[in-house]
């Protein structure tokens, strides 16, 4: 991306030196390749708000298809050492539920079925409360 007359281009990294992990919002997106602005409040992805260490490491996590292994040879440190941080790295982040607790519908749905037992289904439904 090119800047405009008068516009610098900052890196990413650069914004997560300046921000200092505190959390900053975005108010301007320009598109690269035809110059459209859109102004608003967007929140940036929250790996985006990670530091730039931690993104580095993330990446490195993602290249190294998960093996703590190999990310303990990349990075020349121990296993105790590489799950640290992964926690620490993971309490920064909210995860989304890909299993959502199933409605009363769904249960009634299953019961209905033969799939659970009325008392499986009773259980089910206390859950959903």
């Amino acid at each position: 991306m090119s800047p405009n007359a008068g516009e610098s281009r900052v890196d990413w990294q650069e914004l997560t030196d300046v921000t200092q992990g505190r959390p900053f919002v975005v108010e301007r997106v320009r598109l690269a390749d035809n110059g459209i602005a859109v102004e608003g409040r967007f929140d940036p992805p929250q790996l985006a708000q990670l530091g730039a260490d931690d993104q580095v490491f993330v990446a490195a996590f993602v290249r190294a298809h998960g093996s703590i292994k190999e990310m303990e040879r990349i990075f020349g440190v121990s296993y105790p050492t590489i799950k640290s941080r992964l926690k620490r790295i993971a309490e920064q982040l909210d995860f989304v539920d890909t299993a959502p607790p199933p409605t009363g519908s769904d249960v009634i749905d299953r019961l209905q079925r033969g799939e659970i037992s009325a008392q499986e289904a009773l259980a089910e439904l206390e859950r959903t409360r």
